[in-house]
């Protein structure tokens, strides 16, 4: 009996020892001098981050703010993504099975992380050449530095989704010009590297060409200065022009129409534009809105035009309360049943 307990004992270790590695390959860690490089190391799942990857993530920023011999951190992917967001699937099969505190334990952690990134005292290099969404977008936009490419592409999805944009996006959406961040968070809309850098999601544009020599440049850093690591960024980037359909180009649509007290409001001042002078531009802007969750549309708005008013820390614990709330179905049950027909994710 007793050795088949051992036995027994034995194999629940190396199955606890196996899932730990997974989880820490999830994460790559490579040190670089005073550097740490963490990356990314889901390809296949364009690096969607799971429990593991935001635990760890966590686990590491703390331990390294406190590290005198750590100077610098920098973040990438690995594959064509950086993270197209957080991995939602096991979140909706565990509500389904009633095991709510499970995603809410998930969201509690991820917006901790985010917190801490929008206040660390490090400097922090995101490197986004590819796929930055959702919760990618928070991991890098509530950091100090943020890289864009020609690769790069932005985009909060949420509404589509029955969700809002969160990871503390109703602070960093409402402070972007005018009410482009109405614009982005409501329709879901895609960015390049040089709508980025000119809205100010990204910090720096830098060709995909130049990454090897400036990730080797930064890597030499021995200072936490972050006049001494912009100045090594500037060196290496470009002022993209816009593409000329950027919406970019269309402030003043925007603006007019996102600027608009109610979701009805917006449709209808958008619906004026398209009678007055139809493009495609409206057309397009129109579809994105129909095709979202109608509630997540209004809880979005309010939420973007509360967080004008909020500091980050504010914004991340009241969008803790509203993802709590959309989990549970108390507003609407558009998050699980849009969810619930794509195929669920393994987090290994």
């Amino acid at each position: 009996m007793s050795g088949r307990i051992q036995r027994r004992r034995k194999t629940v270790r190396k199955k606890k020892e196996k899932k730990k590695m997974a989880s820490h390959s999830q994460v790559l860690v490579e040190e670089k001098s005073s550097v740490r490089i963490l990356t990314f190391n889901r390809p296949k799942q364009l690096n969607a981050l799971s429990f593991h990857m935001v635990s760890r993530l966590l686990q590491l920023f703390l331990a390294y703010e406190e590290d005198p011999s750590v100077k610098l951190v920098v973040l990438k992917g690995q594959g064509r993504a950086f993270s197209a967001g957080g991995d939602i699937p096991p979140i909706v099969r565990d509500i389904l099975q009633g095991k709510l505190i499970r995603g809410a334990h998930y969201f509690k952690v991820g917006y901790t992380l985010n917190y801490v990134l929008s206040t660390y005292r490090k400097p922090q290099v995101s490197i986004l050449n590819g796929i930055v969404m959702g919760g990618g977008a928070g991991l890098s936009t509530n950091g100090r530095f943020r890289i864009a490419t020609e690769n790069t592409v932005f985009a909060m999805p949420e509404t589509a989704l029955g969700l809002f944009p969160d990871v503390g996006a109703s602070y960093f959406l409402s402070r972007l010009p005018g009410f482009f961040g109405e614009y982005v968070g409501l329709t879901g809309a895609r960015l390049d590297g040089a709508e980025m850098l000119a809205c100010g999601l990204a910090t720096h544009f830098v060709p995909s060409i130049s990454l090897t020599a400036l990730e080797a440049e930064l890597y030499k850093v021995g200072s936490s200065n972050q006049t001494f690591i912009s100045t090594i960024l500037d060196a290496y980037a470009e002022y993209p022009h816009l593409n000329q359909h950027s919406s970019y180009h269309r402030l003043d649509v925007i603006d007019r129409c996102f600027s608009k007290r109610t979701v009805e409001e917006i449709f209808s001042a958008l619906e004026r534009e398209v009678t007055q002078k139809p493009n495609d531009w409206l057309l397009a802007t129109i579809q994105a809105l129909e095709k979202a969750s109608p509630s997540c549309l209004k809880i979005s708005l309010r939420s973007i035009r509360e967080g004008r008013l909020q500091g980050v820390g504010q914004c991340l614990i009241r969008e803790y309360r509203m993802v709590c709330h959309v989990m549970k179905g108390d507003i609407s049950k558009d998050f699980v049943e849009v969810l619930s027909a794509f195929p669920i994710v393994s987090t290994s």
